[in-house]
């Protein structure tokens, strides 16, 4: 099925970097239901015991990510990629924020690929979507926290400017409770296997059907 949403690679980052993009229409967004909220309790304990005693560093799942971002030019230990961030917070015994069913599923996709991610409404973003490097003064308030600088970073732009990034994401096209139509972007670094992107993405498809109600709508990989 073709992609409702044109997305580009900028020619810049050919071979460097991939992008796995996945659109999921019908989504029913709501409150964290009890039995995920079990479930990502359960994913917790799973990942504690599993990487207990390990620093992110000598975790292999994180080294991806890691590569991903040095092929951008940006030290993954200063700004982390998202998946890393969260797999932290869980080894500290920190727990997971729960936000919303779709959020929350596409927390659990990031903590089982270890890859980063974005999640979006699709109704938000605002024609063709294209992954490059920022440039300077470019970046947008980060959700629940400070300004996103986007210089010299891996980042999305639609026509209204930029709204997403592997690190964190914008207010503009974040999913709440009144998004229908969902849009995944994964991130990853130029020689991650195809066959392991197309794994990620039939992953993604069934989390967001169980947990959103979602349609798998169309998928692309760019590189």
């Amino acid at each position: 099925m073709e992609m409702h949403t044109p997305f580009t690679l900028h020619a810049t980052l050919m071979g460097q970097v991939r992008a796995a993009v996945l659109e999921l229409p019908d989504a029913r967004v709501e409150a964290t239901p009890l039995p995920q909220r079990q479930a990502m309790a359960a994913l917790e304990m799973e990942l504690a015991t599993l990487h207990a005693g390990c620093q992110p560093g000598e975790i292999p799942g994180l080294k991806a990510a890691r590569r991903l971002y040095h092929a951008a030019g940006v030290d993954p230990t200063r700004t982390r990629p998202s998946s890393e961030a969260l797999l932290r917070r869980v080894l500290k015994g920190q727990g997971l924020p729960l936000v919303n069913s779709a959020v929350d599923a596409g927390n659990e996709l990031s903590l089982r690929i270890l890859l980063p991610l974005g999640l979006y409404d699709a109704m938000r973003v605002e024609g063709p979507v294209t992954l490059r490097k920022g440039l300077a003064g470019e970046g947008y308030p980060g959700i629940r926290k400070e300004d996103v600088h986007l210089e010299g970073r891996l980042a999305l732009f639609d026509q209204a400017g930029p709204f997403g990034s592997p690190t964190s994401d914008s207010p503009r096209t974040c999913v709440g409770l009144s998004t229908t139509r969902l849009l995944l972007v994964i991130f990853a670094p130029g020689d991650c296997p195809g066959t392991e992107l197309e794994a990620a993405l039939d992953l993604g498809a069934r989390l967001f059907t169980r947990w959103c109600g979602a349609s798998t709508g169309g998928r692309r990989i760019l590189s």
